[in-house]
């Protein structure tokens, strides 16, 4: 290491497994921002699931060992590289992305994945933007090419990814339900933009959305797990309706005949396929919703750096999530 070098603390994984794998280490090199990338102070980090998947080494695209965790952080410009121009020191940013990884004390990101924290969120909510909002807009308009007037079911609405779905959905026009599995949760999905809420706990919450939506059936079913709700999602459809998938923790039987009577589709939804005029277009749509107020990240459980294996744990096994979890490396 070059002297003078400055250190921070970062988590590290030197091998896919467990959230036991995920090191604290006091003496990572701070990285310096290259040609159009910039090094910001993080003051929090978002947590999603596809982070555990990746750490566990069952995802499709995985890093090279070892490397640091996490993408959506949100802080302070610390320094800016050659080519920088749209930002410069103490901008209050949040990312979609980050080149060296958020779960540390500075991450550099590439200045096309950073945009400008506005005053009126803090730096929980800024954490709690890029994944989310960005994987939900694409889901409703890029993926499902939902209207005004539609009816979406946001299936599994209390996380991070449901609860910016409900948000979007409601100031976009379309008729919003939700379900969760505890009473906090199915509050949060009503005070988000959730017309209706559903139990999906309650043996037999499919029958009340059928009940609630009549012969019509929901034209876009936002579905954050698949691998169980599949099925009956393709039964809740109307005619040209579409299930967009986010999230699936393993495989399901289904009928393929439930999609035909209703040439109904199922769509699957990756964010990092998204190309960059894409990213601009979802960016410019969330940027509205922060300056109008409809976009407002709900903040669930906080984790410090060195609890980040008990975070990796409850994103997976915990029940009833409310809000999105991040971990909060300063105020």
């Amino acid at each position: 290491m070059a002297t003078g070098q400055k250190l921070m603390k970062a988590i590290r994984v030197f091998e896919f497994g467990g959230p036991e794998v995920l090191k604290l280490q006091a003496d990572v090199a701070r990285p310096i921002p290259k040609d159009h990338q910039v090094l910001i102070k993080v003051h929090a980090c978002g947590v999603n699931p596809v982070e555990t998947y990746i750490r566990s080494g069952t995802y499709n695209r995985l890093p090279t060992l070892p490397y640091t965790p996490g993408s959506d952080v949100s802080g302070v410009i610390e320094a800016v590289g050659d080519n920088v121009s749209a930002f410069k020191k103490g901008d209050r940013v949040f990312t979609t992305s980050t080149v060296s990884g958020g779960y540390a004390e500075y991450a550099v990101a590439a200045d096309h994945t950073v945009y400008s924290l506005p005053e009126k969120l803090d730096f929980k909510q800024g954490a709690a933007i890029g994944i989310p909002y960005f994987t939900a807009y694409r889901a409703l308009f890029l993926s499902a090419r939902a209207k005004a007037g539609e009816t979406v079911l946001v299936h599994g609405a209390s996380g991070g990814v449901g609860l910016a779905a409900c948000q979007i959905a409601r100031a976009y026009g379309l008729k919003v339900l939700g379900t969760a599995g505890s009473e906090k949760g199915q509050n949060t999905v009503l005070q988000n933009g959730a017309h209706k809420v559903f139990n999906h706990k309650d043996v037999n919450y499919i029958d009340e959305i059928k009940k609630s939506v009549g012969d019509k059936g929901i034209d876009v079913i936002i579905e954050m797990l698949a691998n169980i709700n599949l099925s009956n999602d393709l039964k809740l459809l109307s005619h040209g309706g579409r299930v967009i998938v986010v999230g699936s923790r393993g495989p399901i039987e289904i009928n393929p005949r439930d999609t035909m009577t209703k040439e109904s589709s199922i769509i699957g939804v990756s964010l990092f396929s998204s190309s960059t005029e894409e990213f601009q277009q979802s960016a410019a749509a969330l940027q509205a919703g922060m300056e109008t107020g409809w976009l407002k990240p709900v903040i669930g459980s906080q984790y410090p750096l060195e609890k980040v294996a008990q975070a990796h744990e409850n994103i997976i096994h915990g029940s009833g999530t409310a809000g999105k979890m991040i971990l909060l490396l300063s105020d």
